[in-house]
């Protein structure tokens, strides 16, 4: 495999939904080295605790913390975790509950905390091309690298002209770019609709649609020796990720 790293994306449903998750990507997909974890309000299993149950299994963890869960002068989530060594902290939607307490910080503060509080860890960030001008997030982008983000990971991108465009923008950056399926005209809508994103006009939500896009991206990053996350939504891993062995080998 030439790719730097190649990530899959686990929801952490339970505790045993997720190690299920985690041997059906060793089996099925074990040109993996990183598994990503989102911090989902909607299940009670945290981001961090997931990598920690997945840690004996799988080293390389990367979880998602929400800036704006974190309460000033509280400690960090994952910053005294063993073995955990790198985390992508995003912004994060307003929960649902809104009993669930959230605070006004931005991503970069969060960063420059753990920076300075756990500088053992490495501090990813999220990049959006689809969320504002490009102009605006590219400003952002500089102001989480000075903030101590030493690379980001992308929102899927369905769009090889606005991947390779993006591409340019974050030329000599630590990338991990995003690829999830979207099948079926349910899935599109959620896209759109919650992610604003803007499909091609050819754009198909079939599986093998889906899938001959990935291989697209997957070989370009192979031949870059770039990096890529695979978030299978809504598809079981074993439907998607073997079709992709080939691209990446």
């Amino acid at each position: 495999m030439s790719l730097n790293r190649l990530c899959v994306e686990l929801i952490p449903r339970s505790a045993e939904a997720l190690t299920q998750d985690l041997e059906t990507v060793k089996t099925v997909f074990p040109v993996a080295d990183t598994l990503n974890v989102p911090d989902l309000m909607r299940f009670p299993l945290r981001s961090w605790e997931a990598a920690a149950l997945l840690h004996p299994s799988f080293p390389r963890v990367i979880p998602h913390i929400r800036a704006i869960d974190i309460a000033p002068h509280a400690p960090l989530p994952g910053a005294e975790q063993e073995g955990l060594e790198e985390i992508l902290v995003v912004h994060g939607d307003p929960p649902a509950d809104l009993s669930m307490r959230t605070y006004p910080n931005s991503t970069e503060s969060i960063i420059r905390r753990y920076r300075k509080e756990a500088p053992h860890l490495k501090v990813y960030a999220a990049f959006d091309p689809y969320r504002r001008a490009p102009w605006k997030e590219l400003e952002d982008i500089a102001r989480k690298k000075e903030a101590g983000a030493c690379g980001f990971f992308t929102q899927p991108v369905f769009d090889y002209k606005l991947f390779d465009l993006c591409r340019e923008w974050l030329q000599g950056e630590d990338v991990f770019w995003g690829l999830s399926p979207v099948i079926g005209p349910r899935s599109r809508s959620y896209w759109e609709t919650t992610n604003h994103i803007v499909f091609p006009k050819d754009f198909s939500t079939t599986l093998e649609s889906n899938i001959a896009f990935a291989q697209t991206v997957l070989r370009e990053l192979n031949r870059d020796k770039g990096s890529a996350y695979l978030m299978p939504v809504r598809v079981k891993l074993e439907h998607y990720l073997p079709a992709l062995l080939e691209a990446v080998s």
